[in-house]
C-alpha cells in the first residue's frame, strides 16, 4: 500500500494565476507526496469530484480573486455531505488576516499567506495530513 501523502491541489472560481499553485504543488511533489494538479477554472464540485476519486488525504485551495470565503466554504460543505470531511482542506492566496478564524471555523485546517515558504507548507502537511498505515 502507498503511504505516501496524496495532494490536491486546486484553483477554484474564475482567477486565472496559478504561478503559486503550481510553485506549491511542486515543492510538495519534490518533497515526496503524491500531488494532482487539477488546473484553472475548478468548481468546488469538480474539486471535491477529483478529491474524491483520486483518494486525497488534503485538498489545497489557492484563491487570488477574493471569492476565498464563498470558494472555501462550498467546498467544506461538498467534502461533509460526500462523507469525505477526513479529506484536510487547506489553502493560500491574497486572503485577509481577519478572513482566516472565519475560514477556520468552517473547517479549513490552515491558510497560507503571500511570504509563506515552500518549506513550511511541506512541513505543515506533512505534520497535519494523516496518511494509511502501510
Amino acid at each position: 500500500m502507498d503511504t505516501r501523502i496524496r495532494v490536491i491541489v486546486a484553483k477554484p472560481g474564475l482567477d486565472g494565476h496559478d504561478r503559486g499553485a503550481k510553485v506549491v504543488a511542486r515543492a510538495l511533489r519534490d518533497a515526496g507526496m503524491e500531488v494532482i494538479y487539477t488546473g484553472l477554472h475548478q468548481t468546488p464540485e469538480q474539486i471535491v469530484a477529483a478529491a474524491i476519486a483520486e483518494d486525497a488525504h488534503a485538498v489545497g485551495l489557492s484563491v487570488l480573486s477574493g471569492a476565498h470565503m464563498t470558494l472555501f466554504k462550498k467546498v467544506t460543505e461538498l467534502l461533509a455531505e460526500r462523507g469525505a470531511s477526513d479529506i484536510v482542506v487547506f489553502g493560500g492566496g491574497i486572503i485577509p488576516d481577519s478572513d482566516i478564524p472565519q475560514l477556520e471555523s468552517i473547517g479549513v485546517a490552515k491558510i497560507f499567506t503571500p511570504g509563506a515558504t515552500t518549506q513550511s507548507i511541506v512541513d505543515w502537511v506533512r505534520g497535519n495530513v494523516a496518511t494509511p498505515a502501510a
